[in-house]
């Protein structure tokens, strides 16, 4: 690859991916696993900034794992985090492992920083032949009609590459976003996130997180600080200014204030040592679509929210995972996406219908729950100040009802989102009943391939696409695509089959053998298409 000031081009790769945060490494692996050459460019000379996200959901743990990397993020995670809860004077202590969440693996809240996820993935990403190359700036991006070029700059000088794919992780001012011309709307809200890391005095050795409810805000204490011991994450008013960078750390937080921000919750604790400190302006934000073209938005350049309920690395994270797999059907063997006849259009546009209708949903339940936590109108005010310490009582009550909280937490962490009105959630003839909808997720559970009982998302932890079969289906027309693996399940009595995505979802499902309805399905989506059925 020559690096020069300004003509052609370069077709080593299918995707480009700009930024190398959370998403851009998982739509890398994604794309990559299924078959896509890629191409990581970051900005940023260093890895390192101060983690902002701390919480893994479950369903991201689930969508993560057919890519081999859930055993390494897990074992710097607290996956069985206790939490002190300080409501008034009273101090409620909850688990948030062992969620009564059977149908999955990862029945449990993981506290992990981000900066320990990026360095998993990159490592993962590095051991499959593709390294990050940072510094490297994208300048400009363009849809030409069967491909894409770019501009990129770093310190070898100007180059201008064209590729079938580009796909902005980059952020919420995302250069490819402004590039493709797509509308932003978005809503700067009255507070603002002080991050520190801290060493406190006063604080016994081992001490659980802490969470202080109270008239200007929350106040949360992890121990999870990257140069201290402590991550301080508190909602205040917002201290406004000019030029706002929204999610992004801006000026630091002289201790004093941060002192009094511990102060006002009634801890005796005391700032022993302050390693950073940042103020985070927010905002909630939505693109008006998710793609342009050949250009793609994915994570905070697609969707900014607050943090309430650790949504930002999560949802980006299932974003990739979401467009990774299409990217790479749509892109191996044609350098275009048409090959054999296969029209990527559906397939791609899929991305946007599925992933910009749950961002939405998503704005809704983040923007509510931090008018509830952070707000610092009267009502809210109210209730954190004097309703919910004389509520506190029945806090333990509620928090022992495990199906509620399950509830709760398969809301958050997206466990309910579906794609049923996805063009590639289709239903066969006869229909079959009893099992997930089209576009549902597949639910783990027991089951039976001819041996002693397995998990079934165990044995679905492979790239790919999973066909499904019933004890007494008809086994499918063969296939030469390898990314399609075959499986029949013994202890379920039926003559039906599921197609499962290789992000977890229900694509297809028939009562009975519709070779022609399968067949349909497979060519929608890009796998090879399998010989003609025989009447």
């Amino acid at each position: 690859m020559v690096a020069h000031s300004g003509r052609d081009v370069t077709t080593a790769m299918d995707v480009l991916v700009v930024g190398a945060g959370t998403t851009g490494l998982i739509l890398a692996l994604q794309a990559h696993a299924h078959g896509a050459r890629v191409r990581v460019v970051e900005r940023r000379p260093e890895p390192f900034r101060p983690s902002r996200a701390l919480i893994l959901h479950p369903r991201t743990l689930e969508v993560l794992r057919p890519l081999g990397v859930t055993d390494a993020l897990l074992e710097p995670a607290d996956t069985a985090p206790r939490v002190h809860l300080h409501l008034g004077s009273r101090v409620v202590e909850t688990g948030l492992a062992d969620l009564a969440l059977p149908d999955t693996a990862f029945p449990h809240l993981s506290l992990v920083r981000q900066t320990d996820v990026e360095t998993v993935l990159a490592r993962a990403l590095a051991g499959r032949g593709v390294t990050v190359e940072r510094g490297t700036e994208l300048l400009t991006a363009r849809d030409d009609g069967d491909g894409a070029r770019a501009v990129l700059r770093s310190r070898h000088g100007v180059e201008e590459t064209r590729c079938p794919f580009v796909v902005g992780c980059d952020g919420p001012a995302s250069a490819v976003r402004a590039c493709a011309d797509i509308g932003w709307h978005d809503r700067p809200y009255a507070e603002e996130v002080v991050l520190a890391d801290l060493d406190l005095g006063g604080m016994p050795p081992g001490a659980d997180a802490q969470v202080f409810a109270g008239r200007r805000g929350l106040l949360f204490l992890f121990p999870l600080g990257e140069q201290a011991t402590w991550r301080l994450l508190a909602t205040r008013a917002s201290a406004g200014g000019a030029g706002q960078d929204f999610g992004q750390p801006g000026p630091a937080v002289p201790e004093a204030e941060l002192q009094r921000l511990l102060n006002d919750t009634g801890m005796t604790a005391r700032i022993e040592r302050l390693a950073w400190s940042a103020r985070v302006p927010l905002q909630c934000g939505l693109a008006r679509r998710f793609r342009r073209g050949r250009l793609f938005l994915a994570g905070d350049a697609a969707h900014n929210y607050s943090p309430a309920t650790g949504q930002g690395m999560n949802a980006g994270i299932q974003d990739a995972v979401n467009l990774g797999w299409k990217l790479g059907f749509a892109a191996s063997g044609s350098g275009g996406g048409f090959a054999n006849g296969f029209d990527a259009e559906v397939l791609l546009d899929s991305y946007d219908r599925e992933r910009r209708a749950a961002a939405h949903r998503r704005l809704l339940l983040t923007h509510t729950a931090f008018w509830a936590e952070a707000s610092t109108g009267r009502l809210p005010s109210w209730l954190r100040a004097v309703a919910v310490p004389r509520a506190a009582p029945a806090v333990p009550v509620l928090l022992g009802r495990r199906r509620l909280v399950a509830e709760a937490v398969r809301v958050i962490s997206q466990l309910r989102v579906n794609y049923r009105h996805s063009p590639l959630s289709v239903e066969g003839t006869p229909p079959l009943r009893g099992a997930p909808r089209p576009g549902d997720r597949l639910p783990d559970a027991a089951v039976s391939v001819g041996g002693p009982a397995q998990r079934l998302h165990g044995l679905l932890a492979r790239p790919g696409v999973h066909l499904l079969l019933q004890r007494d289906a008809a086994p499918p027309p063969d296939t030469a695509d390898p990314r399609v693996t075959v499986l029949r399940l013994w202890n379920s009595p039926g003559r039906g089959l599921v197609a499962v995505r290789p992000d977890g979802h229900v694509g297809f499902r028939c009562g009975a053998a519709d070779p022609a309805g399968l067949t349909g399905w497979l060519s929608l989506i890009g796998a090879a298409p399998f010989p003609p059925v025989r009447p």
